[in-house]
């Protein structure tokens, strides 16, 4: 997508998570990699998205949705409330449960969009370093996830100064081996790293989705 219409997405996500009610609670909405760079057009959005985990749970209303809709945890992973108001946006895991990023992703993006939503119970700088450490120590790089973020969404607040940066191409990012030393990798494998990063993201096609828990 050229960056406009990528901008454009953005705003609809941030407005989507202010307005309506979301399948769990959201902290923080950043954006990553190639919109924050400033490039266009852009290979692929990437958006990420810290959620809080449900407590507790609704006994009585799982069981309503387990009878209705033959899924399980609606109440307990994913809100009831949310689920009712939109019952196209369920998604389940391969268990039957309903799965909080994948009913994220159908809530938030189109399925056609060259869009990536990362979803993840920590903020996007802790789960930078959690992912870095993980992917060094089983040499899986393209699992690394890109450190070039701006967030534009806090706890209830638009960051319409980060916005504004962002949709004028005013933010300054290293390269991404650059930016994968500056936190600590050695310099001897970072350029390796950058590229698997690079061949991971363009093999995904359309709205894709990852799930963490940290």
């Amino acid at each position: 997508m050229n960056r406009d219409e990528a901008i454009q997405r953005i705003e609809e996500i941030l407005s989507t998570v202010e307005d309506e009610t979301m399948p769990v609670p959201v902290r923080e909405v950043w954006v990553y990699g190639d919109v924050a760079l400033g490039l266009d057009p852009i290979e692929r959005l990437d958006v990420y998205v810290t959620k809080d985990i449900l407590l507790g749970g609704d006994a009585d209303r799982e069981a309503e949705f387990r009878k209705s809709h033959g899924v399980e945890g609606v109440g307990k992973t994913v809100r009831a409330e949310w689920a009712e108001a939109f019952p196209e946006h369920i998604r389940v895991n391969d268990s039957g449960h309903a799965a909080p990023e994948k009913c994220l992703a159908a809530h938030l993006l189109p399925e056609d969009d060259p869009v990536h939503l990362e979803v993840c119970n920590s903020s996007f700088e802790d789960n930078v370093t959690q992912r870095l450490e993980g992917a060094i120590a089983r040499e899986t790089y393209e699992q690394i996830l890109d450190p070039r973020g701006v967030c534009l969404w806090v706890d209830g607040q638009r960051s319409d100064e980060a916005l504004r940066k962002l949709r004028e191409s005013e933010l300054a990012f290293p390269t991404l081996p650059d930016a994968l030393e500056m936190l600590g990798m050695d310099p001897e494998e970072t350029d390796e790293a950058a590229d698997a990063v690079e061949s991971y993201r363009k093999r995904q096609e359309g709205a894709t989705v990852r799930g963490d828990v940290v």
